[in-house]
């Protein structure tokens, strides 16, 4: 939608070139796409496992769709956003329907479930619990659907809206993100949806953020 808008209505990125506005939505969309992607993996790299201490022997119990943790559960979608990811903890003890374990290591993705060395289908094993002091989970700096969005971002204003908003939004969320966390909403672990303030900063390009830019610059 943003490239046939680019091609049809030029004005969206200051041109009157059909040609010339199309070529500007294809470069934001692939920039936009490009940049996030690129902050995905670097993300998923550097901050793509979580340590969380628990109590002593605290219980962990793997259902058919989550994890239940002494705090809460976390369910399997919210984990194992692709096929590597991987939940592992050191376990003082595992028991099964069929057979327990004790002092060994497991290891849970979405393809198998490994047991110091024994190997499981993760959809054969109903119900595992574990007691240990920790685990480890996956965890995703963003999800794909940033991607979409900053090069649908792209596609429609052009590759300068997708660094103001990269930039913009950052600042924006970091903000609410601390003001939460001082107000006791947040946890400094806590998740917080990126998609809102990046819209929030492509609607402040939209109106006034391009002018902003260009008198920064003047300067």
């Amino acid at each position: 939608a943003g490239l046939l808008a680019s091609f049809f209505v030029p004005a969206l990125h200051q041109v009157h070139s059909l040609n010339v506005s199309l070529k500007e939505g294809i470069i934001g969309a692939a920039v936009g796409g490009g940049v996030i992607y690129a902050v995905l993996r670097v993300g998923k790299l550097v901050f793509g496992r979580q340590k969380l201490k628990l109590p002593a022997a605290s219980k962990i119990i793997f259902t058919e769709t989550a994890v239940i943790l002494p705090d809460g559960e976390i369910s399997y979608e919210e984990l194992f956003y692709r096929k590597s990811d991987t939940v592992s903890l050191h376990a003082q003890i595992v028991e099964l329907v069929d057979r327990g374990y004790r002092d060994v290591t497991v290891k849970l993705s979405p393809k198998k479930l490994l047991i110091d060395a024994d190997e499981f289908d993760p959809e054969q094993v109903r119900h595992l619990e574990a007691v240990s002091d920790a685990i480890v989970l996956p965890r995703e700096a963003m999800g794909f659907g940033d991607v979409k969005f900053m090069a649908a971002i792209g596609a429609f204003l052009g590759w300068q809206s997708v660094l103001f908003s990269l930039m913009v939004s950052s600042i924006i969320g970091s903000m609410v993100g601390t003001l939460l966390i001082v107000c006791g909403k947040k946890e400094w672990s806590s998740r917080l949806p990126y998609g809102p303030y990046i819209a929030l900063a492509a609607v402040i390009w939209i109106f006034g953020g391009r002018a902003w830019i260009e008198w920064m610059f003047a300067q």
